[in-house]
């Protein structure tokens, strides 16, 4: 498909939006006591597209759809890397809960607490929902046991692929940077996505849980050449938040963690700008493909019996970026990548196409889809709030500290203003973001920030479970 006929594409899913419109701003609250639920996934997807902060970037089904729900501005992730925050969405309990801190720690086998606790959905399973799966949803090798518990289909996964020869490989298989020449089936994305718009087209007795978690834009950086096409040329400037020696006021386990991803980071940042350009196309034509495939399946929703009573829920599981602070952000505590992509379309909803800018955690979906699709409650204490008073009133302001970890005793503590970091040796970092919002300056060592430090401290857990292991990547 060539870049004028997706957009053409796109012009005819915004219009479909916008004549939907006033009947989602202006509908009664008359659906029925189990909406639907959509839930959506993408992985690794920040906010240069989906708010807009860097304009190059294309996500014009993703804009459509914002159109139509309530986006949130400031969604926090529990964790900043797959597995973890995944593990915390799923269970409704923070990794400080769980000991489910990094990736590789197959938590949904090897945590005593996690063994019994109620998943999302294996609680709509028991509620007397179809529930429906594809692509990445945990990540995690859950036990074959409890897929049988969770949905009823098979396959669920599906892969990273393609991935191109060795020859074609940077650092590894996983850091390419390469359009895809084959037909757009060769990625599990698309198959992914083409089984839920299946799904949708068929007829269901009971109502649905369908889980859509694509692979991309996470690495490897391959997709359709088309949309490679669609940055063919373009001049990449480097981002706002971008200044040189900007790690020199963090402490050591703070800049332990932004050096995690080794080899790498020697082919981006300011002493490879030709490669950064290369990078950043690479991104962009991933976040645009992750934006065409959910794209598809929100338009085969939109024409469905199911249009009216669904709620949509789309999100990422962490932030992601490169270039803030000289270093590759994801698995770091600072705000770009605790920062995840959020929005919510339920039926009846009157605040269509508004944003609230109050902080939350993803650790409040759980709850969120218990209150909405009124469901009994799960066998377990859910430590999230429920963001319906948000969707019925997206001004509403409250005075709540949003919690990211990334191991026992590394805390990361967002107020409205204020960002918090400790480290398990007690070093600090302290961001104003009403003056500061790219974090440049650490203010922890001020003595007039004493009495701020103490605030957000009371955001940290007293008790952390111990680790279940896994690695920094």
């Amino acid at each position: 498909m060539s870049p004028h006929r997706y957009f053409s594409r796109t012009v005819i899913l915004g219009v479909s939006a916008f004549a939907l419109l006033p009947l989602i701003l202006f509908a009664e609250s008359t659906s029925p006591k189990h909406p639907n639920v959509l839930f959506l996934i993408v992985d690794d997807m920040n906010d240069y597209g989906f708010y807009k902060t860097y304009p190059v970037v294309k996500t014009p089904y993703l804009d459509s759809f914002l159109k139509s729900a309530l986006t949130f501005r400031k969604a926090y992730c529990a964790s900043p890397v797959c597995q973890p925050s995944r593990t915390a969405v799923f269970s409704g309990l923070y990794p400080h809960t769980t000991g489910s801190y990094k990736n590789g720690a197959r938590p949904w086998k090897n945590s005593s607490l996690l063994t019994k606790t109620e998943s999302i959905p294996e609680l709509f399973k028991r509620n007397g929902y179809i529930t429906f799966g594809r692509g990445k949803l945990f990540g995690d090798n859950v036990p074959s046991e409890r897929y049988e518990t969770m949905w009823d289909n098979r396959p669920i996964k599906g892969g990273y692929g393609p991935f191109l020869e060795e020859k074609d490989q940077l650092t590894d298989k996983w850091f390419v940077f390469r359009a895809w020449k084959g037909p757009d089936t060769d990625f599990p994305d698309v198959k992914n996505s083409n089984a839920a718009i299946e799904f949708l087209k068929q007829d269901h007795n009971k109502p649905f849980f369908l889980a859509l978690g694509l692979y991309r834009p996470h690495v490897p950086y391959t997709a359709p050449k088309r949309f490679f096409d669609l940055y063919e040329g373009v001049d990449f400037p480097m981002p706002p938040g971008y200044r040189d020696n900007d790690l020199e006021d963090v402490p050591p386990l703070g800049r332990e963690l932004a050096a995690q991803w080794g080899e790498r980071l020697k082919y981006v940042g300011k002493h490879n700008l030709p490669r950064w350009q290369k990078f950043i196309q690479a991104y962009f034509a991933n976040t645009t493909f992750a934006d065409w495939s959910i794209g598809r399946v929100i338009e085969a929703l939109d024409r469905s019996k199911y249009a009216d009573n669904t709620i949509v829920v789309f999100w990422s599981d962490h932030g992601y970026y490169c270039g803030e602070k000289d270093h590759w952000e994801k698995g770091t505590l600072w705000e770009r990548s605790a920062l995840s992509p959020l929005a919510m379309r339920v039926p009846g909803m009157v605040h269509a196409g508004e944003t609230s800018h109050q902080q939350v955690s993803l650790v409040d979906l759980y709850p969120t889809l218990v209150d909405l699709c009124k469901l009994q409650e799960p066998n377990h204490r859910l430590e999230g709030e429920s963001l319906r008073s948000f969707i019925e009133n997206p001004e509403r302001k409250q005075k709540r500290l949003i919690l990211t970890s990334y191991g026992e005793e590394y805390a990361s503590v967002r107020s409205e203003r204020y960002r918090y970091i400790r480290y398990p040796d007690g070093t600090e970092e302290l961001y104003d973001h009403e003056i500061d919002p790219h974090e440049f300056e650490n203010l922890s060592g001020k003595p007039e920030c004493v009495k701020i430090k103490e605030s957000l401290a009371q955001g940290i857990p007293q008790k952390w479970t111990k680790s279940l292991g896994g690695h920094n990547y």
